[in-house]
Order: structure tokens, then C-alpha cells, then sequence
């Protein structure tokens, strides 16, 4: 069955955010990624050096599994976060073909922000804003070869 999480965006102060998250809820992040981190893509446009030290992806777990997510909006993305639009649905899903029917059902009649593939993170992942405007993150994490 998935599980929902809740994923913020934040405009630069995505780091400064989520420690101060860590000093109230206490734990480790799960994941800190910057744009620098991430490697160059074929149909993506360049990170700006600007934007290279910004937060791609953390990942603080609470409690029962719950897990609080975000990043920093880059590009012209930024100049659309704001106050109040900056949340998001993350589901998680059990398998692939979940994560496909969650994101076909989600997408249809909405948009497709990115379509959902392989990502150089090791997940299948997508994002779409549904038909009723509200922001959906769809990512199906492959097993971990230990």
C-alpha cells in the first residue's frame, strides 16, 4: 500500500529550514542532496553555479514512517514558489506497475510536470498536478542491492 508523505519547496533556505526541523524533531536526515550533486542529464537545461548549492532533495524521518521532504525551487521554477503553493503530496509505492497506476490516475486530466522514469537516484519518479491543482510526487524506489 503507499504511503504519503509531505514535500515542501522552498525558495534558497531549504538547508536552514530542515536543520532547524532536525533541532525540533530530532533524527538524522535520510537524504541531502544539492543540484551540484546531481549529474548532467540529456534534455535538462545546466544548473546555474548559483543554483548548484541549492537542496535537490532532503529527507527527515518522524515517527510511524512518516517522512518530511523537501527542495529549493531553481530556475523559473523559483519565481513561482511562494507562501502556501509550496507543498506537495510525495506517494510512495510498493512496486513499479503501483507507481504507474498512481500516477496515470493522478495525471489524468491534470498536467504532467515531469514524466515519470528512471532517475540517476535509483527510484522511478514522476510529478503531475492533478485535475483539481494540487501537486503529487510519485516515486517507486527500486530494491537495494547490499
Amino acid at each position: 500500500m503507499a504511503k504519503i508523505n509531505p514535500y515542501l519547496t522552498f525558495n534558497g533556505n531549504s538547508e536552514e529550514v530542515f536543520n532547524f526541523y532536525k533541532s525540533v524533531f530530532g533524527g538524522e536526515f535520510a537524504t541531502f542532496m544539492r543540484f551540484g550533486d546531481m549529474p548532467a542529464q540529456d534534455g535538462c537545461p545546466e544548473i546555474s553555479d548559483s543554483d548548484k548549492a541549492k537542496i535537490m532533495h532532503v529527507a527527515l524521518p518522524l515517527s510511524d514512517g512518516h517522512v518530511l521532504m523537501a527542495s529549493d525551487a531553481i530556475g523559473e521554477q523559483a519565481d513561482s514558489v511562494e507562501s502556501g503553493n509550496n507543498i506537495s503530496l510525495s506517494v510512495s509505492a510498493d512496486s513499479k506497475e503501483e507507481a504507474d497506476k498512481l500516477f496515470n490516475g493522478l495525471s489524468d486530466s491534470g498536467t504532467v510536470t515531469m514524466p515519470i522514469s528512471d532517475t540517476f537516484w535509483g527510484a522511478y519518479f514522476g510529478m503531475c498536478k492533478d485535475q483539481f491543482g494540487i501537486n503529487w510526487m510519485v516515486n517507486y524506489d527500486y530494491p537495494k542491492n547490499d
